[in-house]
């Protein structure tokens, strides 16, 4: 069969071979571009960690000595084994007690810091108007199915389906506990019956993508006042030692509804919601029949035939629970200066560019362009890995003795303590969002920063021993894409400092709208295997893409051994994945990002240096007509 021409399809040209040899492991859902990088600093770091816990490696670090001690008590399995069901009961015991909302309310400070499933969730964040400052956030519980769109009537054949198989599942974990036959069966009645309603209340992934409409103040006395007859300002004056004069209210259709999800007729299908959805969280850490048993949804959702390994499993926990103390060992160890000295002056030079871009873009007033341009000033790289890791880890403790289950709450619990008590006290801007093993970057609105952690600067985003225009074609893209997070629907509604704050005239803004209308046009309904895309979900990656390969290309029209051939190669190398198609098609649901093949190949057919490298034509299939292409920053 001849190769895949380039002009049709510039993913499978330089894909296609890979693709068809490729095996996707049995215990993950995907296989190439971010997957394989993660999996090869995971399996670089279990080897660290096995040697730690052998003593054939020093560790010094005393956040390191209690992520090892983690490691071990996480792949102890005998002990796990024969704990059983036990380290869970006293959780569902404090859950099935209740008698009412009033008895709820009592125990709400210790529910909320202990993680026990609530109806609603309340977490502390960067005040989105006052970004020095923290501010109390509320928003709905999530759902069990992935989506609120699952739920709609056109999806009924498969929400049936999912729902039946964590049904199954539900009913299969629950015979393990005290509770008789009768009950096991009503309590996934009733946690499928409460899960339907808040359905009906809680936000897409979609309505989510447009994270600025989640600020919502409302003073306190108010929500309180919406969410009877749960006693909510008990609820935030014990937790956070005094009252705050407002809460953001993250879903107002969720509190609008809230009487309805919960009131004293639905508090039994709230409890029995609550029991089998904490049970569930549970299984992970309990014994190893139990943690298989639990992951037969998520199996089905992901298209996995397998769980990961104890090890993998232990290691997961561990780089959660202590991300940045690894960052740090991983960076410190493993990160070349070298490449972390050219990356910094990459990322000088993309921005240095795109100042030059704005200042040329011709549909910005001049005063729109200067405030541009100052947010870029202001914007903060982090690079590698932060110089210490975050106060909360050394605060971080628990019994290397108890069981695993209730190590990780232990954890978790001083996690939310940590949380809870920042309410009134000024944002650490220092801090870090992603820690360094992670194989990641992004853009923190509130802060104005970009992250590009250690463990992404490897092929095919960056190499030193690759060609400068490969580079770009790779990290270079991502840099650029980053920073073009500053300016996509959301990024552009916050100031030089984080604040959500309207810097544009009118008319300019009124011009990016129509250029991100353009932009979900461009996307809107293309089929493939698994689904149709929903272009409003991934508009904001879309134009963080498309101004990323803006930024890059043009630096490479000044370098005189430019070469564009290898940049779109590597650009498509980047985005190189196979996946299952369970899970593919969940991510049409869920993921902001566009599919892997559509990042791929969209962007460059909006860019004239796509045309003139391969000659492309309006015969090819990779070929939109001048008026149709979206170049935006």
């Amino acid at each position: 069969m001849d190769k895949i021409r380039v002009q049709d399809d510039l993913y499978l040209h330089v894909n296609k071979e890979w693709l068809d040899n490729a095996v996707i492991p049995d215990d993950k859902p995907t296989t190439g571009g971010f997957s394989d990088l993660d999996k090869h600093v995971e399996e670089l770091l279990i080897g660290d960690f096995n040697k730690m816990s052998d003593g054939k490696l020093e560790v010094s670090d005393e956040n390191m000595k209690k992520a090892v001690a983690l490691f071990n008590l996480a792949k102890n399995v005998e002990k796990r084994n024969a704990e059983g069901i036990a380290p869970v009961l006293e959780t569902l015991a404090r859950i099935e007690k209740l008698q009412n909302a009033a008895e709820l309310s009592d125990n709400l400070k210790e529910f909320v810091l202990d993680g026990i499933t609530l109806p609603f969730d309340i977490v502390v964040d960067a005040d989105m108007k006052d970004s020095q400052h923290y501010c109390v956030f509320l928003s709905g519980p999530g759902t069990i199915l992935p989506d609120t769109t699952y739920y709609k009537p056109e999806m009924q054949q498969q929400k049936d389906a999912l729902l039946g198989v964590w049904a199954a599942m539900a009913s299969q974990v629950l015979a393990h506990t005290n509770l008789s036959a009768e009950d096991q069966a009503l309590f996934v009645k009733d946690a499928l019956a409460f899960d339907a309603i808040c359905a009906t209340l809680v936000k897409s992934h979609e309505e989510w993508s447009e994270y600025t409409k989640m600020y919502n103040p409302m003073p306190t006395a108010e929500v309180c006042k919406k969410m009877q007859p749960l006693n909510i300002c008990k609820l935030t004056a014990d937790l956070y030692g005094k009252q705050p004069e407002n809460i953001i209210v993250a879903e107002p259709r969720f509190l609008d509804g809230f009487t309805t999800l919960f009131n004293d007729e639905t508090f039994q299908l709230y409890k029995h919601w609550a029991y089998v959805k904490e049970l569930l969280s549970a299984t992970s850490y309990l014994s190893e029949e139990l943690r298989e048993m639990g992951s037969a949804y998520y199996k089905t959702i992901y298209g996995v035939a397998t769980l990961p390994s104890v090890e993998r499993q232990a290691y997961r926990l561990v780089s959660g629970a202590f991300s940045e103390p690894i960052g740090l060992y991983y960076g410190r160890k493993y990160f070349g200066e070298e490449a972390k000295k050219d990356v910094v002056e990459m990322v000088g030079e993309i921005i240095e560019t795109y100042k030059q871009r704005i200042s040329k873009n011709d549909f910005l007033s001049q005063a729109t362009k200067e405030k541009a341009i100052v947010k870029l000033d202001k914007m903060v790289v982090k690079m590698g890995y932060p110089e210490k890791a975050d106060a909360l880890f050394d605060k971080l403790a628990f019994n290397p003795n108890s069981s695993l289950l209730q190590a990780v709450g232990t954890l978790s619990r001083i996690r939310r303590e940590h949380n809870a008590a920042k309410l009134f006290t000024v944002v650490d801007r220092t801090q870090w969002v992603m820690p360094g093993h992670m194989v990641n970057a992004c853009y923190n609105p509130s802060l104005n920063d970009i992250t590009f952690p250690a463990a992404i600067l490897q092929p095919p985003f960056y190499s030193i021993k690759q060609t400068r225009s490969e580079n770009l074609g790779g990290i270079g893209a991502v840099i650029g894409h980053e920073i073009s997070h500053a300016f996509d629907n959301n990024g552009a509604k916050c100031d030089e400092n984080g604040n959500l704050n309207n810097w544009w005239t009118d008319a300019d803004f009124a011009a990016f709208e129509t250029k991100t209308k353009e932009m979900i046009e461009e996307f809107e309904g293309i089929e493939l295997e698994w689904g149709k895309v929903n272009a409003s979900l991934i508009v904001s990656e879309n134009i963080a893409d498309n101004g990323g390969m803006a930024v890059t290309l043009e630096i490479l029209s000044k370098m005189p051994n430019a070469n564009y051939q290898e940049y779109f190669f590597n650009w498509a190398r980047v985005w190189c994945l196979k996946g299952r198609p369970e899970y593919l098609q969940m991510l049409l649901s869920v993921d902001v990002h566009a599919p892997a093949v559509l990042r791929a190949n969209m962007t460059p057919r909006n860019f004239s240096e796509w045309y003139t490298t391969f000659d492309v034509t309006e015969r090819d299939k990779m070929y939109i007509a001048p008026e149709k292409r979206v170049i935006i920053w």
